[in-house]
């Protein structure tokens, strides 16, 4: 069974997120846990925060038992880069350029499934 956790509208770009997100899919949540916590980077603390949300919901909504929990899947998609979130850099002669200030939504699923083996899949010939 899996439950999942969603964090839309963050302000961090996508790119600084899914280098954080890379280094945690795949791995069981306290392991996760423990390397974001010793990440410097303000990414690793949001993402903490959607990993320990998912647990939650894991927890509280389906029952599941914390030790068995891995994270399934995870991603970080772009949010909108218009409206308020436009900033202006002056340039010469009376130009300006936009600065885009990037969102993120960020998935997490969890599962407590055991990992597929590596070795399970039919050999082609």
């Amino acid at each position: 069974m899996e439950a999942k956790a969603i964090a839309k509208f963050v302000h961090i770009s996508p790119r600084k997120a899914r280098f954080v997100m890379d280094a945690v899919r795949g791995r069981d949540v306290d392991d996760a846990l423990g390397l974001l916590d010793n990440i410097p980077n303000k990414a690793a603390a949001i993402i903490g925060k959607v990993v320990r949300s998912a647990v939650a919901n894991a927890e509280n909504n389906h029952s599941m038992s914390r030790d068995e929990l891995r994270i399934a899947r995870c991603f970080v998609d772009g949010g909108p880069a218009g409206g308020r979130q436009l900033r202006i850099q002056p340039r010469a002669r009376g130009q300006a350029y936009r600065i885009r200030k990037r969102l993120s939504h960020i998935t997490v699923v969890v599962t407590d499934e055991p990992r597929p083996r590596a070795g399970s899949k039919p050999r082609r010939r």
